[in-house]
């Protein structure tokens, strides 16, 4: 695979992020409903979005929440949503777009950082697992919540 790139979410790459595919049966996955419930506006303040280019086509996106604040643990140093295009998946972009999130948020002071997501055989645990997240707890609608020691 070439040399994967990261990028800011701009006006320039929004749209190709946007519609990045799912492999069937992902596609009740995009959300936790946890975060759902918690947030319907992305807060620019704390909010810290990235695509991942493969040559020039848009192949993942991650959305990063730093909100050292926050009432919620889990909702200080976390990654909100991450997507991979179906085309590249298990091709190391949600990999590398989860370590451009760590290593952010080391600099920024955390030692940890968070991921909810719904259970499910579909669903991407055992792509956190993978990547050596590990289950610290369950929110009050069902959601996993994944911790990374950084």
């Amino acid at each position: 695979m070439a040399e994967l790139r990261l990028e800011d979410l701009s006006a320039s790459n929004i749209v190709a992020a946007n519609q990045l595919s799912l492999k069937p049966g992902q596609e009740q996955f995009i959300a936790p409903v946890t975060y759902s419930a918690e947030s319907s506006v992305v807060n620019p303040d704390t909010a810290w979005q990235r695509v991942a280019r493969l040559e020039d086509r848009v192949v993942g996106f991650i959305h990063g929440n730093f909100d050292p604040e926050n009432e919620h643990e889990e909702f200080r140093a976390c990654i909100w949503r991450i997507n991979v295009d179906a085309e590249v998946q298990g091709q190391g972009v949600g990999r590398f777009l989860t370590q451009a999130l760590a290593e952010e948020a080391k600099r920024r002071g955390f030692d940890h950082i968070t991921v909810l997501w719904e259970p499910g055989e579909e669903g991407p645990g055992e792509f956190f697992h993978r990547i050596g997240f590990r289950d610290i707890g369950e929110t009050a609608y069902g959601d996993v919540i994944g911790a990374l020691e950084l």
